[in-house]
């Protein structure tokens, strides 16, 4: 059985910070290949939207991963902390399709489970497997953990899904 190894980046957005992490994976083995965070400048909120993605497709053309890999955009008490998320996340989303990416999304709790192994692990909780997982020097910046995060379950759940192909194929 083939197993070829992926490049997934994942993006953690935010209007801010947004932090991306990229992986490779093959089989059930991960490596981390760069990670970090896009810091954005104090302008109004279109340069740094123009800012985020500019550097993430940047990142993209120089990594050139297969795939992407997304937080879904989950519910906020503050309405306009929503709307800042979701246009950073909307410039992301245009700086993978600028790439021809495919993006996969994954809700916070899925991305917790897959890497923790508990659906409400803390931050800390998320950021200190991460480092263990990809067996990292130090713990990465927390937006940064979360990107890695996200890429992480990615991996984890296509495998998952090629797995079940594999099997539905042998069962016809």
């Amino acid at each position: 059985m083939d197993n070829p190894r992926r490049i997934i980046i994942g993006i953690d957005p935010g209007s801010r910070i947004t932090g991306y992490g990229i992986i490779w994976s093959q089989g059930s083995k991960q490596g981390c290949i760069a990670f970090g965070q896009i810091k954005t400048d104090n302008d109004s909120l279109n340069f740094r939207l123009h800012q985020i993605e500019r550097e993430l497709r940047d990142l993209i053309l120089i990594h050139r991963p297969h795939e992407a890999a997304i937080e879904q955009v989950f519910t906020f008490h503050n309405h306009q902390s929503a709307l800042k998320l979701g246009q950073a996340r909307g410039a992301a989303l245009v700086a993978t399709a600028a790439c021809a990416l495919s993006v996969a999304e994954y809700s916070a709790r899925q991305i917790k489970q897959a890497v923790v192994g508990y659906g409400a692990a803390t931050k800390a909780q998320v950021q200190h497997m991460v480092h263990l997982l990809l067996q990292l020097e130090k713990a990465p910046p927390a937006d940064a953990a979360d990107a890695l995060a996200i890429a992480l379950c990615h991996a984890t759940s296509s495998r998952l899904s090629e797995k079940l192909m594999q099997a539905k194929g042998t069962l016809t």
